[in-house]
Order: C-alpha cells, then structure tokens, then sequence
C-alpha cells in the first residue's frame, strides 16, 4: 500500500485536473450558475491537497518511483496552466463597448497573454531542464519556485472566490486590487522561477565552447 499511495494520489490529481476543468466549462460570468464557483473551488483545493501529499509520502516511505517524477510535474502543469487558460477565456469575459468596438476586461484578472507568458516558461524550462539534467546537473528548489507554486496554488482558488464575490460591484472594488496583486504576483514569480534554468544553460554552452 505504502509503495503506491504516492503514485495513486499522483492519478487522482489528474482526474481532479479534468474535473475541475469540467465543472468551470459550465460557469458564465455574470450569469453563474455560481455554485460552479464553489464546486470549481474546492476541486481545486483537493487537487492541491493531493499535490503536497504525495511528494511529502514518496519522501517520508522512501518510495520515489520514475512514474512519480514524471507524472507529478506534468499533472501540476495540466491543473495550473488548465485552470488559467480557464480563467482568461471567453466565460470569465466582461465585454464593454467602446464606440464601434469592444475592450474585453476579464473579471478573473487573467489576460491570454499572461497564459501565453505562463506556457512560454513551462515550455522553455522543460527543454533546459531534460537538456541540463541529461548532463548530471541537478537542480534543487529555489526561493522562486517555491513562491511560484505557493502563488499559484493559493492564487487559483482565490481568484475564484473573487469572482464569485464580484469586484465590480459598487463598495467591492478593493477585491479587484487584491485580484490584480495576486495575478501579477503569479505571473512575476512563475518567469522568475525559470531563471536559474536559463544561466545554467547559457552557463553549459560557454563551457562547451
């Protein structure tokens, strides 16, 4: 049972991941139904649950497996970047218009071209890493990519339960500001969080030369 709960704990994640992608495909911001919120929200928090827990099992039982370290990052990936391209997509859209055209304001905070930021780093680090630790160098959490998951993990279902409380009502606009804060800190943190990654490769290719 011990050798693999981590592991069945890892597949739970990624159907967490499709549920929760499910449920907010059926949210339309204004019109609700808001209980999707809420149903959306706690998936989310399992799934992240279940992404601490089996690390924390794998290491405390001695139980590493090659499947758990492939499929633990790929299942974060598909919950994280799946819940922000939820997020900056056409149901959490606030279409205001504007002379004879529309300015899309999203009420999620999420704007495509920080998914396309998001996506840009997972990808980049991905090749770097698979190139980098093919060679023997190992690399070790940094303060920033602690703070990226931390970020992202609590950022999720906060911004959900920030729609669901609606900053665009009258005397709600402080949880905008807080909406905003949290997005950019996300943001911010995931690019930084990729940064080691890119010196040790420039890093390696100066060294081969």
């Amino acid at each position: 049972m011990r050798s693999t709960l981590p592991n069945q704990l890892t597949v739970l994640r990624l159907f967490l991941a499709g549920a929760f992608l499910l449920t907010l495909n059926s949210y339309r911001y204004p019109h609700g139904p808001h209980w999707i919120l809420v149903a959306a929200f706690v998936i989310f928090i399992i799934a992240g649950v279940t992404d601490w827990l089996d690390g924390y099992l794998a290491r405390k039982w001695k139980v590493e497996s090659t499947f758990g370290r492939v499929m633990d990052p790929l299942c974060d990936k598909l919950l994280v970047i799946g819940a922000f391209i939820a997020l900056a997509g056409a149901r959490f859209a606030m279409p205001d218009a504007v002379g004879e055209g529309k300015i899309v304001n999203m009420i999620s905070g999420v704007y495509p071209w920080m998914v396309v930021l998001i996506l840009f780093r997972e990808l980049l680090v991905t090749g770097i890493r698979g190139e980098v630790e093919g060679r023997g160098v190992a690399f070790g959490a940094s303060i920033w990519g602690k703070l990226k998951t931390v970020f992202q993990l609590v950022g999720v279902p906060t911004i959900l339960a920030i729609v669901w409380f609606d900053p665009h009502k009258q005397g709600h606009e402080w949880a905008g500001w807080v909406r905003d804060g949290l997005v950019y800190a996300i943001v911010i943190s995931t690019l930084l969080s990729g940064w080691p990654y890119v010196t040790s490769s420039l890093r390696m290719m100066r060294e081969s030369k």
